[in-house]
C-alpha cells in the first residue's frame, strides 16, 4: 500500500514538473533579439484599455497602419536615427500609401526593449501621450524594429488614424 502511495505521489510530482513552462506575456518581449515579434493585438489592447480607462474609444488593427509603422521604423533602425520625417512627414508617407486618413498622429522611439516600456515613455511625456488620447482615432499601426549595431537597438512607431469622415 506504502508503495502504491508513493509511486502515485512521483507520478503526480512528474507530472506537474512536466507542465509546459508559461511564455513571456507579449507586453514584456525582448525586442532587442533577434527574431523578436511584436504583437500587434497585444499592442491594440493595451493602447485600446488606456484610452477607454479615460473615456475614449478603442483602437483597431489596421494592417496598413501596421505596414506603414513597419516602414518608419525599419528606415529609422537603418539610419540609426529617431525621426518623424526620415523618410518623409506622416501626411506624405500616408499619401503616397493612399491611405485615406482624415485625422492621424505618430509617435516615434527608440531605446525601449519591450512593449510595455515603449507604452510607458509614450504615456509619461504630455505630446505622446495626447497621440494616444487623441480624440476620434479608430484605428492603430505599431512596429518596432531591432537593429544590433546602433546606439538605440529598437526604433519603435505607433500610427494611429481614423478614415471616417469628421
Amino acid at each position: 500500500m506504502r508503495a502504491a502511495a508513493a509511486t502515485l505521489v512521483t507520478l503526480l510530482l512528474a507530472g506537474c514538473a512536466a507542465e509546459a513552462p508559461v511564455g513571456t506575456p507579449a507586453m514584456y518581449v525582448d525586442m532587442a533579439e533577434p527574431g523578436a515579434r511584436l504583437d500587434p493585438i497585444a499592442a491594440a489592447s493595451m493602447i485600446s484599455q488606456y484610452r477607454q480607462n479615460n473615456g475614449l474609444g478603442g483602437v483597431d488593427i489596421d494592417p496598413a497602419l501596421i505596414k506603414l509603422a513597419e516602414q518608419q521604423s525599419q528606415a529609422m533602425a537603418s539610419q540609426n536615427k529617431l525621426d518623424h520625417d526620415v523618410k518623409a512627414p506622416l501626411p506624405k508617407r500616408l499619401n503616397a500609401s493612399g491611405y485615406p486618413a482624415t485625422l492621424a498622429v505618430e509617435n516615434v522611439s527608440a531605446g525601449y526593449h519591450t512593449l510595455a516600456e515603449a507604452f510607458s515613455g509614450w504615456r509619461d511625456s504630455p505630446p505622446h501621450k495626447a497621440n494616444m488620447l487623441k480624440n476620434g482615432v479608430t484605428k492603430l499601426g505599431i512596429a518596432a524594429s531591432y537593429a544590433p549595431n546602433t546606439k538605440y537597438k529598437v526604433f519603435w512607431t505607433l500610427i494611429l488614424a481614423s478614415t471616417e469622415t469628421r
